[in-house]
């Protein structure tokens, strides 16, 4: 249950930095809703990461849910704010990806 947990708190973290993303494209009362995006989404990120932990290694979770937020940030600048997609980006993103399968595999 707690990878679960785990997984959902990286998605929250992509969460947060897409709402940076579009704070960043708007003015006035719009940024300011983007940024309130921001806060709920790290609050949740941050809450879930720590109930995680509580049974995962601190190691492992932490590469995990950095390594979620990460590829998730990458795919939403491509997809949502047309950022480039070259073979070099798209390379490294799947080896991030057998990374995180890799630390899941052998966690204890």
């Amino acid at each position: 249950m707690n990878w679960i947990i785990l997984i959902i708190a990286g998605l929250f973290e992509v969460g947060f930095a897409a709402c940076l993303g579009k704070a960043k494209e708007v003015t006035g009362a719009s940024a300011y809703g983007w940024y309130a995006g921001f806060l709920v989404c790290l609050a949740i990120s941050m809450g879930l990461l720590i109930k995680a932990t509580q049974t995962l290694p601190i190691g492992t979770a932490y590469a995990v849910w950095t390594g979620i937020g990460a590829v998730g940030t990458v795919l939403v600048g491509i997809f949502v704010f047309k950022d480039p997609a070259n073979f070099w980006r798209i390379f490294f993103i799947i080896t991030l990806i057998g990374s995180i399968i890799g630390l899941k595999a052998v966690a204890h």
